[in-house]
């Protein structure tokens, strides 16, 4: 059973990436290089600490759900970048997500929630399937984001390094 801490962290974490990431998609966006990077890098390196440390005592059922988790979410990254538009704009790119943007958030939520219970189900779920969380969701928003970078360069689009400057008055 995870803490009350952990599970506030959780919360925290999800709060965060839903207005970072899902609200902010879906609203539009001026993109840089800095906001593909930092939220997975975070989430990533946080769900990897709380996931090693879960790690010692899992059993191959939950290591083989952890896994599947990632491949799905990853494959789900991809799906969501394809379903946002890309336009230039005040010198960099403008993403604005669409309606199967958020059915994919909404499946990539969906499918978490399903292998956790797939797990519990199984009588394999153990503490590194809720700690894996922060890490399943940023190995996800990472595969999205570079899958959406590679559509910017191919398309020969701008991005910018910094936040553009009519973002920053």
């Amino acid at each position: 059973m995870p803490s009350a801490a952990n599970v506030l962290l959780y919360v925290a974490i999800a709060a965060y990436v839903f207005y970072r990431v899902v609200y902010k998609q879906v609203r539009g966006t001026l993109l840089n290089r800095r906001t593909l990077t930092v939220m997975p890098l975070i989430l990533v390196a946080v769900g990897g600490y709380l996931a090693a440390k879960a790690l010692p005592g899992s059993s191959a059922g939950e290591l083989g759900l952890l896994a599947a988790d990632l491949v799905l979410l990853a494959g789900l990254g991809v799906l969501r970048s394809t379903t946002t538009t890309l336009t230039p704009r005040d010198g960099t790119t403008f993403q604005k997500g669409s309606a199967i943007t958020i059915g994919l958030w909404v499946l990539t939520i969906a499918v978490r929630v399903g292998l956790a219970a797939l797990g519990t189900a199984l009588g394999v779920a153990g503490p590194l399937t809720t700690a894996s969380i922060a890490l399943t969701l940023g190995v996800s928003i990472a595969v999205q984001n570079a899958t959406t970078y590679l559509r910017i360069q191919r398309r020969g689009l701008p991005l910018a390094d910094q936040r553009p400057a009519a973002l920053s008055r």
